[in-house]
């Protein structure tokens, strides 16, 4: 019983449980960005509120690391099992380049959707030194950035933070 109080009471975790950074959304609202679909319709990002978004930034030239993402963004969703409806996939696209087509049909169930590069860089942060091409980031279903994973990510840890997130929350 005294071990117990003292661990309760004295020792206290100094270690944090989520893998991925939290990020506070009062310092990054999202901002009113031009962004369209791939058709050329306006399309805000705020189209997908009420869901959790998981968002990869880049150009539309996707080299391998590009896709990578995409395909861990497709599997971490489906890891989800049934919670997997409350997540959306969303690519923002930074040019006005023309995308492969069979890009587009691997990543199908992507919401691709077309954003000025200027605005989405002074929108998410980074740690020095970074690009925010490296990484996935994690909006909540009110509409609020709150998480980045690191760059080359591990899926397994990323899971879990997405099932705590999902878990705990009633929205989405």
């Amino acid at each position: 019983m005294i071990a117990s109080y003292i661990t309760y009471y004295v020792i206290k975790p100094t270690g944090r449980t989520n893998y991925g950074a939290l990020i506070d959304p009062r310092a990054h609202p999202i901002p009113a960005m031009a962004s369209t679909s791939l058709d050329g319709k306006p399309t805000p990002l705020e189209t997908y509120k009420g869901k959790w978004i998981m968002l990869k930034v880049g150009g539309s030239d996707c080299r391998q690391e590009c896709q990578d993402q995409l395909f861990a963004m497709r599997q971490l969703r489906t890891m989800q099992g049934k919670e997997m409806e409350r997540i959306e996939r969303v690519w923002l696209i930074t040019d006005n380049e023309p995308l492969e087509t069979m890009l587009l049909r691997v990543n199908d169930g992507t919401r691709m959707l077309r954003a000025p590069a200027d605005a989405v860089v002074k929108w998410l942060p980074v740690e020095q030194g970074g690009k925010v091409e490296e990484h996935i980031y994690l909006i909540d279903p009110l509409g609020n950035l709150m998480m980045r994973f690191p760059a080359k990510p591990d899926p397994a840890k990323v899971k879990k933070d997405i099932g705590k997130l999902l878990k705990a929350s009633a929205i989405g």
